[in-house]
């Protein structure tokens, strides 16, 4: 019987040991994982706000040839257009890098609901984009990372 018990103990404290092992060499990697994973989350939403949703073609002026503002990217301009019949228009496009007026959750929201921190929903031309909630993380993450 005692050595049953001893055998035990000993198979529980070798269990524990290699558990804690685990979790340290795991709590060791994630700076570097942490700073990969988020460099990927970065180029999700990079590929997401300016292939996906284009959001620069109405969110950045563009110079008199009609070319991106490189240096004002994303910061806001006038609508170089209307509709062709009266209706609710939004006449500009307000900054979106940083988003500065969001917090994370308020831009979380927005993202996957269409529904701003006001409990507005934006005008047209603006579509009312439904992420899911990594995709808005993604957005969320690249869009902090514009003027900085």
């Amino acid at each position: 019987m005692k050595s049953a018990v001893t055998s035990l103990l000993v198979t529980v404290a070798l269990s524990v040991t290699i558990l804690m092992l685990a979790f340290n060499v795991r709590a060791s990697q994630p700076a570097a994982d942490r700073a990969s994973d988020y460099g990927l989350l970065v180029e999700r939403g990079r590929y997401l706000v300016d292939n996906v949703g284009l959001c620069a073609d109405c969110h950045t002026p563009r110079n008199e040839r009609g070319e991106f503002v490189r240096e004002l990217w994303l910061q806001g301009s006038a609508l170089g257009f209307k509709p062709l019949v009266e209706m609710p228009w939004a006449p500009a496009a307000p900054p979106i890098a940083g988003l500065r007026a969001m917090t994370d959750q308020q831009a979380i929201t927005f993202l996957t609901s269409g529904v701003r921190p006001d409990g507005s929903r934006p005008l047209p031309p603006m579509p009312e984009y439904r992420f899911s909630e990594p995709d808005a993380q993604a957005v969320l993450a690249y869009l902090r990372t514009i003027g900085k």
